[in-house]
């Protein structure tokens, strides 16, 4: 009976043995370094395949959108922007036209201007959805801005 576990018992491990040994022999055949199966790469790899998307992106020119643009808006008109827009008032003296009640977000000052309110000088202000806010001017008006704008 002693003899019978015995005997199962070293059946078992062989058993075991066995299988842990093709399972090792099966991952070390699993491809060539730097294969699909093993994509193991050295660094100078990397630095070619980054280095080309990093070209691509240096040529290409940035979006209308986000480059600073200068508009003069006369005394009376309005400035509204799009969703996104950043504008800094440079010259002039304008208030804040907002229709919804939400203020426009100075972010220089750390502040929310409401309908009517003054728009500093030099400060960026965001408007953060195309829902009619933006600027009066009330007198001529010098300002820089970038997204969408009308006027």
């Amino acid at each position: 009976m002693i003899r019978r576990k015995i005997l199962t018992t070293l059946l078992l491990v062989a058993v075991v043995l066995s299988a842990g040994y093709a399972g090792l022999a099966i991952a070390a055949d699993s491809g060539d370094p730097g294969s699909r199966l093993d994509p193991l790469v050295t660094k100078s790899f990397v630095e070619q395949y980054v280095e080309k998307y990093v070209k691509e992106a240096l040529n290409t020119a940035p979006s209308s959108d986000f480059q600073w643009r200068i508009k003069t808006v006369a005394a009376g008109q309005v400035f509204t922007g799009g969703a996104g827009t950043e504008f800094i008032v440079r010259s002039g003296n304008a208030v804040i036209v907002d229709p919804v009640g939400s203020g426009i977000p100075d972010l220089t000052a750390g502040t929310n201007g409401g309908n009517g309110h003054p728009a500093a000088h030099d400060h960026l202000f965001l408007v953060p959805r195309a829902d009619g806010r933006g600027i009066r001017a009330q007198s001529s008006v010098i300002i820089m801005y970038r997204g969408g704008g009308t006027q």
